[in-house]
């Protein structure tokens, strides 16, 4: 037979009381908690601000390296048809909206021969910049560097991350 354990059994508050866990530091009060936040909000504008910047330790693994800067450089210091073609797109979804057979058909061409011009561009562009990565740096792989390159030249140049180093007509070559 089983002896009895000499005391009631705990009630339930009692006993889950005893299972939390003391908090290892003291309550933080609301001005703490509100520090603690205002410098978490700095360091992500900072860390943003050099990321923009184009500081290498703030690059995420995508945008590091030479290579990556250098075809950075090369897509920034020239503007491309590429790069509006989303302003094109809106400007195709307005024609559309227009009650004229005509003028919905040309603005369906408009659309798709923008699309075909800028593929085409991009498959040229992305065999060149390969091509020119693996001339300039022989131990820098060239895996994804065409399409990086062909991604890049498609956004607007105001909202490429992180922001254009160089300005459109500049030539990095002279410099370098």
């Amino acid at each position: 037979m089983a002896e009895k354990k000499g005391k009631p059994t705990p009630k339930r508050k009692v006993s889950e009381a005893k299972l939390k866990v003391a908090s290892l530091s003291p309550a933080a009060s609301k001005e703490a908690k509100r520090a603690l936040k205002e410098q978490a909000r700095i360091r992500r504008l900072e860390a943003r601000a050099a990321y923009m910047r184009g500081e290498e330790s703030a690059l995420p693994y995508r945008d590091k390296g030479p290579a990556r800067r250098f075809v950075r450089n090369y897509i920034d210091e020239r503007r491309s048809f590429a790069e509006y073609f989303l302003v094109l797109i809106v400007f195709v979804l307005f024609l559309t909206l227009i009650p004229i057979p005509t003028v919905q058909l040309a603005a369906v061409a408009i659309m798709y021969s923008a699309m075909v011009i800028i593929t085409i561009n991009g498959i040229v562009l992305s065999r060149k910049l390969k091509k020119l990565v693996s001339e300039k740096y022989p131990d820098e792989p060239t895996k994804g560097v065409g399409m990086y390159g062909w991604m890049r030249s498609t956004q607007l140049r105001r909202l490429r991350a992180p922001a254009p180093q160089v300005g459109p007509g500049s030539n990095s070559k002279k410099k370098k």
